[in-house]
Protein backbone atom coordinates (compact mmCIF):
# COMPACT_ATOMS: atom_id res chain seq x y z
CA UNK A 1 0.00 0.00 0.00
CA UNK A 2 1.47 3.85 -0.69
CA UNK A 3 1.90 5.51 2.11
CA UNK A 4 -0.03 8.46 3.40
CA UNK A 5 0.66 11.84 1.66
CA UNK A 6 2.97 10.05 -1.11
CA UNK A 7 0.41 9.99 -3.98
CA UNK A 8 -2.24 12.97 -4.93
CA UNK A 9 -5.25 12.66 -7.68
CA UNK A 10 -5.91 15.70 -9.36
CA UNK A 11 -9.53 15.38 -10.46
CA UNK A 12 -10.39 17.79 -13.86
CA UNK A 13 -14.51 18.42 -13.90
CA UNK A 14 -16.43 18.65 -17.30
CA UNK A 15 -18.64 21.61 -18.24
CA UNK A 16 -21.21 22.69 -15.46
CA UNK A 17 -18.82 21.07 -13.14
CA UNK A 18 -16.89 22.36 -9.88
CA UNK A 19 -13.99 20.59 -8.03
CA UNK A 20 -15.80 19.72 -5.55
CA UNK A 21 -16.74 16.44 -7.30
CA UNK A 22 -13.50 15.49 -6.22
CA UNK A 23 -14.72 14.24 -2.80
CA UNK A 24 -16.62 11.63 -4.60
CA UNK A 25 -13.00 9.65 -4.86
CA UNK A 26 -12.14 10.36 -1.50
CA UNK A 27 -13.32 6.60 -0.94
CA UNK A 28 -12.01 4.64 -4.23
CA UNK A 29 -8.40 6.16 -3.56
CA UNK A 30 -7.72 6.11 0.19
CA UNK A 31 -3.85 6.40 -0.37
CA UNK A 32 -4.35 9.35 -1.78
CA UNK A 33 -4.84 13.38 -1.25
CA UNK A 34 -7.66 14.42 -3.14
CA UNK A 35 -7.29 17.93 -5.24
CA UNK A 36 -9.88 19.06 -7.20
CA UNK A 37 -9.37 22.22 -9.45
CA UNK A 38 -11.74 25.18 -10.29
CA UNK A 39 -10.60 26.49 -13.73
CA UNK A 40 -11.25 29.86 -14.92
CA UNK A 41 -10.88 29.91 -18.44
CA UNK A 42 -12.72 28.34 -20.99
CA UNK A 43 -10.07 27.70 -24.00
CA UNK A 44 -7.67 24.52 -24.31
CA UNK A 45 -4.60 27.12 -23.81
CA UNK A 46 -6.17 29.16 -20.46
CA UNK A 47 -7.10 25.75 -19.01
CA UNK A 48 -4.27 23.96 -19.66
CA UNK A 49 -2.35 26.60 -18.27
CA UNK A 50 -4.27 26.48 -15.34
CA UNK A 51 -3.86 22.67 -14.93
CA UNK A 52 -0.30 22.76 -15.74
CA UNK A 53 0.42 25.15 -12.89
CA UNK A 54 -1.45 22.86 -10.54
CA UNK A 55 0.59 20.07 -11.21
CA UNK A 56 3.88 21.99 -11.39
CA UNK A 57 2.60 22.56 -7.32
CA UNK A 58 1.90 19.04 -6.77
CA UNK A 59 4.95 17.57 -8.30
CA UNK A 60 7.12 19.65 -5.39
CA UNK A 61 4.93 18.09 -2.82
CA UNK A 62 4.38 14.64 -4.06
CA UNK A 63 5.79 11.17 -5.55
CA UNK A 64 2.73 10.43 -7.59
CA UNK A 65 0.41 12.42 -9.59
CA UNK A 66 -2.81 10.58 -10.64
CA UNK A 67 -5.56 12.13 -12.95
CA UNK A 68 -9.38 11.90 -13.38
CA UNK A 69 -10.86 13.83 -15.44
CA UNK A 70 -14.31 14.28 -17.43
CA UNK A 71 -15.75 15.03 -20.39
CA UNK A 72 -14.33 18.07 -21.81
CA UNK A 73 -11.59 18.33 -18.72
CA UNK A 74 -9.93 15.13 -20.18
CA UNK A 75 -9.72 17.82 -23.66
CA UNK A 76 -8.28 20.16 -21.49
CA UNK A 77 -5.93 17.64 -19.86
CA UNK A 78 -4.38 16.56 -22.58
CA UNK A 79 -3.74 19.95 -24.30
CA UNK A 80 -2.26 21.16 -20.93
CA UNK A 81 1.38 19.70 -21.46
CA UNK A 82 1.43 17.44 -18.31
CA UNK A 83 2.43 13.77 -19.81
CA UNK A 84 5.95 13.50 -17.82
CA UNK A 85 4.15 14.13 -14.57
CA UNK A 86 0.71 11.80 -14.86
CA UNK A 87 1.45 8.27 -13.50
CA UNK A 88 -1.64 6.78 -14.78
CA UNK A 89 -5.35 8.63 -15.68
CA UNK A 90 -8.82 7.68 -16.01
CA UNK A 91 -11.32 9.42 -18.09
CA UNK A 92 -15.10 9.99 -18.08
CA UNK A 93 -16.99 9.99 -21.43
CA UNK A 94 -13.84 12.32 -22.59
CA UNK A 95 -14.28 14.57 -25.18
CA UNK A 96 -11.43 13.45 -27.63
CA UNK A 97 -12.14 15.25 -31.18
CA UNK A 98 -12.95 18.71 -30.45
CA UNK A 99 -12.48 19.55 -34.23
CA UNK A 100 -15.30 16.83 -35.13
CA UNK A 101 -17.84 18.32 -32.24
CA UNK A 102 -17.32 22.21 -33.70
CA UNK A 103 -17.65 21.18 -37.02
CA UNK A 104 -20.31 19.04 -36.50
CA UNK A 105 -22.45 21.94 -34.97
CA UNK A 106 -21.71 24.43 -37.25
CA UNK A 107 -23.16 22.14 -39.50
CA UNK A 108 -26.43 22.12 -37.52
CA UNK A 109 -26.43 25.87 -37.74
CA UNK A 110 -25.87 25.70 -41.17
CA UNK A 111 -22.99 27.91 -40.15
CA UNK A 112 -19.42 27.62 -43.11
CA UNK A 113 -15.89 28.74 -42.27
CA UNK A 114 -15.81 31.20 -44.04
CA UNK A 115 -18.40 32.55 -41.92
CA UNK A 116 -16.89 32.32 -38.60
CA UNK A 117 -13.76 33.12 -39.72
CA UNK A 118 -15.17 36.89 -40.50
CA UNK A 119 -17.16 37.54 -37.38
CA UNK A 120 -14.82 35.37 -34.94
CA UNK A 121 -17.07 34.02 -32.37
CA UNK A 122 -20.86 33.37 -33.10
CA UNK A 123 -23.77 32.55 -30.67
CA UNK A 124 -25.52 29.64 -31.68
CA UNK A 125 -29.49 29.38 -31.32
CA UNK A 126 -28.44 27.05 -28.39
CA UNK A 127 -27.02 29.07 -26.48
CA UNK A 128 -22.90 27.84 -27.40
CA UNK A 129 -20.78 29.89 -28.84
CA UNK A 130 -18.00 29.08 -31.37
CA UNK A 131 -14.63 30.32 -31.93
CA UNK A 132 -12.56 30.60 -35.22
CA UNK A 133 -9.53 31.38 -32.42
CA UNK A 134 -10.41 28.23 -30.65
CA UNK A 135 -11.04 26.08 -34.07
CA UNK A 136 -7.89 26.62 -35.26
CA UNK A 137 -5.77 26.23 -31.97
CA UNK A 138 -7.06 22.61 -32.38
CA UNK A 139 -6.20 22.22 -35.56
CA UNK A 140 -2.75 23.35 -34.82
CA UNK A 141 -2.43 21.82 -31.70
CA UNK A 142 -3.79 18.01 -32.47
CA UNK A 143 -3.70 15.92 -29.15
CA UNK A 144 -0.51 13.80 -28.32
CA UNK A 145 -1.22 12.19 -25.03
CA UNK A 146 1.40 8.98 -23.94
CA UNK A 147 -0.04 8.77 -20.31
CA UNK A 148 -1.53 4.96 -19.62
CA UNK A 149 -5.46 5.57 -19.53
CA UNK A 150 -8.62 4.04 -18.48
CA UNK A 151 -11.32 5.13 -20.67
CA UNK A 152 -15.34 5.02 -19.61
CA UNK A 153 -17.76 5.53 -22.29
CA UNK A 154 -21.44 5.39 -22.03
CA UNK A 155 -23.11 3.79 -25.10
CA UNK A 156 -25.84 6.62 -25.32
CA UNK A 157 -22.76 9.11 -25.30
CA UNK A 158 -24.33 11.94 -27.55
CA UNK A 159 -21.12 14.01 -28.29
CA UNK A 160 -18.43 11.54 -28.93
CA UNK A 161 -19.36 8.60 -31.48
CA UNK A 162 -18.18 5.91 -30.73
CA UNK A 163 -16.09 4.40 -33.70
CA UNK A 164 -14.18 7.98 -32.06
CA UNK A 165 -13.88 6.72 -28.86
CA UNK A 166 -12.63 3.45 -30.03
CA UNK A 167 -10.04 4.39 -32.52
CA UNK A 168 -8.97 6.82 -29.74
CA UNK A 169 -8.62 3.61 -27.60
CA UNK A 170 -6.38 1.76 -29.84
CA UNK A 171 -3.29 2.20 -27.94
CA UNK A 172 -1.71 -0.27 -26.09
CA UNK A 173 -1.81 2.48 -23.53
CA UNK A 174 -5.25 3.17 -22.90
CA UNK A 175 -8.22 0.75 -22.32
CA UNK A 176 -11.81 1.32 -23.01
CA UNK A 177 -15.06 0.31 -21.05
CA UNK A 178 -18.39 1.09 -22.55
CA UNK A 179 -21.84 0.87 -20.35
CA UNK A 180 -24.32 -0.22 -22.36
CA UNK A 181 -26.92 2.39 -22.18
CA UNK A 182 -24.45 5.01 -19.99
CA UNK A 183 -24.84 8.72 -21.09
CA UNK A 184 -22.59 11.33 -21.92
CA UNK A 185 -23.10 12.56 -17.83
CA UNK A 186 -22.89 9.64 -15.20
CA UNK A 187 -25.37 10.45 -12.50
CA UNK A 188 -28.27 8.40 -12.08
CA UNK A 189 -27.37 5.41 -8.75
CA UNK A 190 -26.77 2.80 -11.18
CA UNK A 191 -24.13 5.00 -13.60
CA UNK A 192 -22.17 5.81 -10.31
CA UNK A 193 -22.53 2.30 -8.96
CA UNK A 194 -20.53 1.27 -12.55
CA UNK A 195 -18.21 4.06 -12.36
CA UNK A 196 -16.94 3.42 -9.34
CA UNK A 197 -16.71 -0.53 -10.01
CA UNK A 198 -14.50 0.57 -12.46
CA UNK A 199 -12.55 2.56 -10.82
CA UNK A 200 -12.24 0.11 -8.03
CA UNK A 201 -11.10 -2.60 -10.58
CA UNK A 202 -8.72 -0.96 -12.85
CA UNK A 203 -7.22 1.26 -9.88
CA UNK A 204 -6.18 -2.39 -8.20
CA UNK A 205 -2.36 -3.07 -9.39
CA UNK A 206 -1.73 0.69 -8.36
CA UNK A 207 -2.31 0.27 -5.16
CA UNK A 208 0.50 -1.64 -3.71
Amino acid sequence: MRREGESVLLYIHGKGGSAEEAGHYRKLFPFCDIVGLDYKSFTPWGVGKEIRERVHSLKGKCKNIFLIANSIGAFYSMNAGIERDIIHAWFISPIIDMERLITDRMKQVNLSESELREKGVIKTDLGDELSWEYLCYIRKNPIEWKVPTDILYGSEDGLTPLDAITAFSKNDRRSLTVMKGGEHWFHSKEQMQFLDEWIQRTSKTLRT
